[in-house]
């Protein structure tokens, strides 16, 4: 049976339509999903009980159920590996920061775009990472979801409904999804038709209502998919995972630099900030020796210049097939002060998660 998640409030209209029932049914069926969070047609009690039950038969209402759920030390990150209809294992992770004191050391990328205000109004912060596809095909090196390779694309439904699934663990304890960044397992512009489509329902306002801008794509440099996202305009935020400036180190770390070096990327880029007023996070796990030293830090930022832009780095999270290493304290404060003296903006994100696996870069699905 089809899952509830992956159709419109127009398709289901027509599909009460063909039952001969009034559409209004379908505005119940989408306020009782997306603004109530009801998971059975049970709890749709303004439905008459045989049609309750047709929707049962005809629906799959459980795209996902956990299968294991980690809690971090600092209790801050859970991660909860979901199971899907045909037994495929994807990871998504929730995130709570408190007050407005952590925005400059521990911060996500969907905020960098200009709401620095909504942050420090904002006491709690529930920033989501989900996936957007199995596994990953870009075989990035140094992550764990890119050593695993590409299994499949994930439906729109199957992608919404990790946030649904947050949510109502959220609503429990009268708290809210504040964030949502795709940078969990898979890359979001590979699988871009299904993503946008699980966004915009999200987005809806009469349903789940969550703001364009509370939303992070980010991607490894897909780059016709960029200048695609530039020409819609939308108002979410875009990440874009750098990591070297040198294009043959890029390709050595990066696969897809192959296709499209930097060149190419940093164009795209540039044409992303002409096409949306918009500024582009670009995001770099700091590596010991590799490329976190004061001269990247330096050749960095005669690369962005003219590209309107904010540096999120992160000291690199382990993984199992990644000999590389961390960079220091002292090494990540000093690259940051190089780029802030270059006139760029520039974060240290503290990592959060690890003692879980459930930092970036780590998303296994399954735990080994």
């Amino acid at each position: 049976s089809s899952l509830i998640y992956d159709f419109s409030q127009s398709e289901l209209k027509e599909i009460f339509k063909d039952w001969g029932e009034p559409p209004y049914r379908a505005k119940q069926i989408w306020e009782g999903l997306y603004k109530h969070l009801y998971d059975t047609p049970s709890e749709f009690t303004t439905i008459p009980t045989p049609l309750r039950k047709k929707l049962e038969r005809e629906f799959d209402w459980n795209p996902l159920s956990p299968v294991t759920i980690l809690n971090s030390s600092d209790k801050q990150t859970i991660k909860t590996l979901l199971k899907l209809r045909d037994g495929n294992l994807i990871e998504a992770v929730l995130m709570k920061y408190s007050g407005s004191s952590d925005y400059s050391s521990d911060n996500d990328s969907s905020l960098h775009n200009g709401s620095k205000s909504i942050v420090l109004r904002e006491k709690k912060r529930r920033t989501l990472c989900i996936s957007s596809q199995v596994g990953c095909g870009m075989g990035c090196v140094f992550c764990a979801t890119g050593q695993i390779g590409f299994k499949r694309n994930l439906s729109s439904g199957e992608i919404l409904a990790q946030v649904i699934y947050y949510a109502r663990l959220l609503s429990k304890v009268k708290e809210r999804v504040s964030n949502v960044v795709l940078m969990g397992m898979g890359e979001p512009f590979q699988n871009y038709d299904n993503v946008m489509v699980a966004i915009d329902r999200l987005n809806a306002s009469d349903g789940f209502a969550l703001g364009a801008r509370r939303f992070t794509i980010s991607t490894v440099g897909l780059v016709p998919a960029i200048r695609r996202f530039a020409d819609e305009k939308r108002q979410i935020n875009l990440a874009v995972s750098l990591h070297q400036i040198n294009n043959e180190k890029r390709s050595e770390i990066m696969p897809i630099n192959r296709k499209w070096n930097l060149d190419e990327l940093l164009n795209a880029c540039r044409y992303y900030v002409q096409k949306t007023n918009r500024r582009v996070t670009f995001e770099w796990a700091l590596i010991n020796g590799e490329n976190d030293s004061e001269n990247t830090a330096i050749e960095l930022s005669e690369r962005l210049k003219g590209i309107h832009c904010h540096i999120n780095a992160i000291p690199l999270n382990p993984t199992g097939g990644y000999s590389g290493q961390a960079t220091s304290r002292q090494r990540a404060a000093k690259f940051k002060e190089t780029l802030e003296r270059a006139g760029f903006s520039c974060t240290i994100r503290m990592r959060r998660g690890i003692d879980i696996q459930a930092g970036c870069g780590q998303l296994a699905g399954s735990f080994v």
